[in-house]
């Protein structure tokens, strides 16, 4: 057995998770030992948690935009790892789904990441990931981050979520689409052509 695939039983066997895998629900997350970019995202919606598919859905579809690869390179290169902060849907909450339990990205990112040598470029989806990866606080807000997204490369670019919800965002934020997007683009490009 791979090392991968233990720590996925490890998840799968841990306490805290035991309402999911008595349902037989796995962790959604994606860790082929080639990957050059890791996508660290909210947690998985309940559609994906359903298809057992990770953004495969209209999101996904717009964040593959961004990228600017077609659904055959995000799913089966081995060039992308899916790491969200949690592996289960949350579930819902008032405004939308909770959000992302914590302690689970710091329990099981570091042992999937050491796995994974050839990461070249983490995405950062939204203010979860973007918190705990830049090692920012509660205060920091998305749109700036994603603004000054230049003073966290290489290692890191931070994105808002390409939910449909977020239509109004981007019309009122022209910029994203004008100028970091084809950055983004230009870097995936870079990275898988290596």
């Amino acid at each position: 057995m791979d090392k991968i695939e233990e720590i996925k039983r490890a998840i799968i066997a841990d306490p805290v998770n035991a309402s999911f895998s008595q349902q037989g629900i796995e962790p959604l997350f994606a860790a082929p030992q080639g990957a050059r970019i890791n996508i660290v995202g909210q947690a998985p919606g309940i559609k994906a948690q359903e298809a057992g598919v990770y953004w495969k859905d209209k999101s996904g579809d717009r964040l593959r935009a961004w990228l600017g690869v077609d659904e055959e390179t995000f799913y089966e290169s081995g060039f992308f790892a899916v790491l969200p902060m949690d592996f289960y849907y949350p579930g819902k909450g008032r405004s939308g789904d909770l959000p992302p339990r914590q302690g689970f990205a710091q329990k099981w990112h570091p042992q999937i990441l050491e796995l994974l040598p050839h990461i070249q470029l983490t995405i950062l989806i939204g203010q979860y990931a973007q918190h705990y990866y830049l090692k920012q606080a509660k205060t920091a807000k998305v749109t700036q981050t994603v603004q000054e997204y230049k003073n966290f490369l290489p290692d890191f670019f931070p994105l808002v979520h390409p939910s449909p919800r977020n239509q109004i965002w981007l019309a009122k934020h022209p910029w994203f689409e004008a100028e970091v997007v084809p950055d983004l683009q230009a870097r995936v490009a870079e990275i898988l052509k290596k």
